[in-house]
């Protein structure tokens, strides 16, 4: 065997092997490059399932997304816990429901603003409503209405491509898309609730939570604490007031919040002869539940009220 055949007996395999570990390498490379860097994503808070559900919707996976109030826990009566205050610490943008909701995380919120954290109230443009007793007071449930969680969405998308540009594209294609199922949300209402006769559109709850609900579908709302939270108490002379009102209106049904008390309600209920019913309030259910996610949630209310109130 010549030297020349020697040479390339022993060069071939060298080079060979050499471009499998180049290739190699790249092709690590190449997965190192499109694996997600949950380093680079938008650390996002929000403050409760409801809101946090919305923000997921835009956000999809390039945020990390941190809610603190879970799902089942009343926000109403909520308190905040150092691992709350440490998502903050780290979070690029904290989303808040608003109209003050959050009251029980007012402390931690004040703090992040001033350590200079972007907060952004969802519900800022959405007209307000108050109650005839007490005009200071705002009603902050404002997803009881999905044309005001579309506004929720126009600010999510706007803070999201502005912090995160290069995701734009994909934050308009999430939101519009979102945009559209709450379109269409609105429109199955709309059919539903048209089979509750009208002198039955009266929805009795546990607390002022359905005015936005009222409002835009041609309710009337009665709350049995007479305000807008959860943890409010009716005395006596305002409690009697309200079951002569269901006697003499005739309503057939009392609504309340998963996440209270229903000791109240059941008493109502009772005295006045209505049918009691559970609806979700103020936080969705856990994701395997029937009130998983915010369509849901209106879902499943909206078919409790034409239940409760048209007999179907």
């Amino acid at each position: 065997m010549s030297i020349s055949q020697r040479m390339r007996r022993y060069i071939a395999p060298a080079f060979v092997l050499a471009l499998l570990i180049l290739s190699g390498c790249a092709s690590a490379q190449t997965a190192k490059n499109s694996a997600p860097a949950s380093a680079d994503r938008l650390k996002v808070v929000a403050t409760n399932s409801i809101v946090g559900d919305v923000v997921a919707q835009v956000g999809g996976d390039a945020i990390e997304l941190t809610v603190l109030i879970k799902p089942g826990v009343d926000p109403h009566g909520y308190e905040a816990t150092p691992r709350d205050a440490a998502a903050l610490a780290d979070a690029d943008v904290l989303f808040v429901n608003g109209f003050g909701l959050e009251e029980a995380l007012k402390s931690l919120i004040d703090s992040a603003r001033a350590e200079g954290k972007l907060v952004v109230a969802l519900s800022e443009g959405v007209p307000p409503l108050s109650l005839s007793s007490n005009e200071g007071a705002v009603d902050p449930h404002t997803w009881t209405d999905p044309n005001n969680v579309i506004i929720w969405v126009n600010h999510i998308e706007q803070t999201l491509s502005r912090l995160d540009p290069n995701n734009a594209e994909a934050y308009a294609d999430r939101a519009e898309d979102y945009r559209r199922q709450l379109s269409e949300l609105d429109a199955w209402i709309r059919e539903q609730t048209g089979k509750i006769p009208e002198p039955n559109r009266k929805i009795v709850s546990d607390h002022a939570i359905f005015g936005y609900y009222a409002r835009q579908y041609g309710f009337e709302q009665y709350a049995i604490t007479g305000g807008f939270s959860s943890l409010a108490e009716p005395s006596a002379q305002q409690l009697a007031q309200l079951e002569d009102q269901i006697r003499r209106l005739g309503v057939p049904a009392v609504f309340v919040g998963n996440t209270v008390n229903p000791a109240l309600a059941q008493r109502v209920a009772q005295d006045t002869g209505a049918q009691l019913y559970v609806v979700y309030t103020g936080s969705l259910s856990k994701p395997d539940g029937p009130a998983g996610a915010y369509l849901d949630y209106m879902r499943y209310n909206t078919n409790t009220f034409v239940r409760g109130l048209s007999g179907s």
